[in-house]
């Protein structure tokens, strides 16, 4: 097809574009014709914009009561938990520690950990061994020692 396109195309004699002088033409023709509306043409930016703009999470992406985001992944071979705000940006850990809770394959009974503040993330001590593919508990904790209240809780069907 594309052989029989080229030949088609050899055999047409070529076009010449109409030559209209400065004396001939209309004032209309003469005008700029822009190729998009100015309206659409902002449209279309911000549009680019967004796409660029909207951050993506890093694991698994958990969805707090009030609007943020928490991401859970492995990292170095334990759970780190990520904050961020409404817009998906990182923002600073808003409670004091985490708790989290696995299944245990290899033995009876649950890996546990608790995931102290790092950085701007919670990170736990305990190496998580693969395959990844079970269920977290997460459990948030404000405050130290005896004093310390459970203010959020997820149940987070890990998968990486």
């Amino acid at each position: 097809m594309f052989a029989a396109s080229l030949t088609q195309a050899q055999n047409q004699p070529a076009t010449q574009p109409a030559e209209t002088s400065a004396a001939t033409a209309k004032p209309a023709d003469t005008k700029a014709v822009p190729a998009k509306p100015a309206a659409a043409a902002a449209t279309v930016k911000k549009d680019e914009k967004k796409k660029v703009e909207e951050p993506k999470i890093p694991g698994v992406t958990i969805v707090r009561a009030n609007g943020t985001f928490l991401g859970l992944e492995v990292v170095g071979g334990n759970f780190k938990l990520t904050f961020y705000d409404k817009k998906k940006k990182p923002m600073a850990v808003d409670v004091t520690r985490a708790s989290a809770k696995w299944p245990n394959f290899r033995a009876p009974g649950d890996n546990r950990t608790m995931l102290n503040g790092s950085g701007t993330a919670l990170v736990g001590a305990k190496p998580v061994v693969p395959p990844f593919n079970f269920t977290v508990y997460i459990t948030l904790l404000k405050g130290e020692g005896d004093q310390a209240k459970a203010v959020e809780s997820f149940v987070v069907p890990f998968h990486s």
